[in-house]
């Protein structure tokens, strides 16, 4: 198929790379061409200078950026991809926003006559270079169908959840959980610490139990180690909160344990660690 990908970051760059992979003509978008020009190293494919150049005559439009305003610019800003595309082709965002521009951007698509799919991931950077990400999308059945073959070139699992909006609310739920993990583990692993067990000793044993999770198995040795250079920044982990805690306030939903953590990343990030990785809220119990 002919593809276009925008967004070049730990994320986006190693999908990308996947679709090249498997043969797809793919044509990229960055930011900083500079990175584009890097990904073109090491991919078969075409770098464009502009969201519509990436995204004239393509099947489908990827995009991996930072926020709401993001999408926004390479979608239906004036150098956007939207007018660009060509009718019946499919706009598939990989990025975390809130559900509202879901809704914004598949109204916005239908009126050019576009699909438009949210479609957030969870797997962090290690998971998108492994192409074992887990995709959850909200949109139209018929667009999903389409898009959902072509995104498993870099996905273990792909779920339409309903319809627009209903991935970035999926997602809301995703980092609401691994944030109350996160915290519970870095408490442990403290505790662990001052009580002074070998803790990878106790990650060993504990993995082994009801307390086993993803983190523990992927963060809590280098937790341990004082090791936060991952590629989930802090930074990112509190604009999702903050997309859920909007969300929330709008339903009615009660989140005080997720607002109270937010408020710890919060403390994190004053202390000039808003670029680690999100497992750094052990630092905040091991101060002295």
């Amino acid at each position: 198929m002919k593809l276009a990908f925008i967004g070049l970051g730990v994320m986006g760059g190693p999908m990308a790379g996947h679709l090249a992979k498997a043969g797809h003509s793919v044509t990229v978008y960055n930011r900083s061409p500079a990175r584009a020009q890097t990904w073109l190293q090491d991919h078969a494919g075409t770098v464009a200078d502009s969201p519509a150049a990436a995204a004239e005559g393509a099947d489908i439009v990827f995009s991996c950026v930072g926020n709401d305003d993001d999408v926004r610019e390479i979608t239906t800003g004036p150098r956007g991809a939207f007018a660009a595309m060509r009718t019946g082709a499919i706009f598939a965002d990989h990025t975390t926003t809130s559900a509202a521009l879901a809704l914004e951007l598949h109204a916005a698509a239908a009126a050019r006559g576009l699909h438009f799919l949210d479609a957030p991931v969870s797997g962090g950077q290690s998971g998108a270079e492994q192409g074992i990400l887990t995709v959850m999308v909200g949109g139209d059945a018929e667009p999903y169908a389409r898009a959902e073959p072509v995104i498993r070139h870099y996905a273990r699992a792909v779920t339409r959840m309903g319809a627009s909006g209903a991935g970035q609310k999926t997602k809301m739920v995703n980092q609401i959980c691994v944030a109350g993990v996160v915290q519970g583990l870095a408490e442990g692993l403290a505790f662990a610490l001052q009580a002074g067990l070998d803790a990878k000793r106790v990650v060993d044993v504990i993995s082994k139990g009801a307390a086993s999770s993803w983190q523990m198995e992927n963060r809590g040795k280098t937790m341990v180690d004082g090791r936060f250079d991952f590629g989930f920044a802090v930074d990112l982990m509190r604009k999702d909160l903050r997309i859920a805690m909007e969300e929330a306030r709008g339903n009615g939903a009660q989140l005080p344990t997720t607002a109270l953590i937010d408020q710890f990343y919060a403390r994190v990030q004053r202390e000039g660690g808003g670029r680690l990785d999100t497992s750094s809220l052990i630092k905040l119990l091991l101060e002295r």
